[in-house]
């Protein structure tokens, strides 16, 4: 998978899943904005801010698959 810095593209996205960010450093969010949906992962290891990254945005049933394929541990 390809992380991209945060681009802060649209005001407002929606999070249509996520995994548990109490319970674990790195988070990761399936979002939704202008149509598109793209993968948002929070990264707090380094102890001060966290670290914000996104996959590009992509189509419904695309994102959904590389959602799941980072869900089962399959995506690279």
């Amino acid at each position: 998978m390809r992380w991209l810095p945060d681009t802060r593209r649209t005001t407002y996205a929606r999070v249509v899943q996520h995994t548990c960010d109490q319970c674990r450093i790195v988070s990761y969010e399936l979002c939704s904005a202008g149509g598109l949906r793209f993968i948002r992962r929070t990264d707090r290891t380094r102890g001060g801010r966290p670290e914000v990254r996104e996959t590009e945005r992509l189509i419904t049933c695309r994102a959904q698959e590389l959602w799941r394929d980072l869900l089962l541990g399959l995506a690279r």
